[in-house]
């Protein structure tokens, strides 16, 4: 099975998931709260500056690395979202988002041992879980 193909792939998916979530949020809302999705932007733009200059396993350790802490991020309002939310089919996908990421940050640990890549202590094994 060739790999590269498989990470360019899920790099892919992370980064059009990514825009399409931040366009998702950001129209239609106050002011307050269009400022704070304007951070979030700022955020991810930066992470992915991180990223410009970077290939091989440079690269794809920045990369797992940066996409620990957004999905992170993401179940954090997810589990958020399960409590507080008023419709079942929010509740239902947070769940789903939850379930997801949490195996995806699972795979992408174990990659980061299997490659020797660096595991930081705001990405490690005990975070949020």
């Amino acid at each position: 099975m060739q790999t590269k193909p498989l990470l360019y792939g899920l790099i892919g998916f992370f980064i059009g998931g990514l825009l399409v979530s931040v366009a998702a949020t950001t129209f239609d809302k106050p002011a307050e709260q269009k400022n704070n999705d304007s951070s979030m932007m700022e955020s991810m733009q930066m992470s992915a500056r991180s990223l410009e200059n970077k290939t091989g396993d440079d690269f794809d350790a920045a990369f797992i690395s940066e996409m620990i802490v957004h999905h992170q991020g993401a179940i954090d309002m997810a589990k958020l979202a399960a409590t507080n939310a008023k419709h079942e089919e929010v509740k239902e996908l947070s769940r789903n988002i939850i379930s997801a990421q949490e195996a995806e940050i699972s795979q992408m640990r174990q990659w980061q041992i299997d490659w020797g890549y660096p595991i930081s202590a705001s990405n490690g094994p005990g975070m949020g879980h």
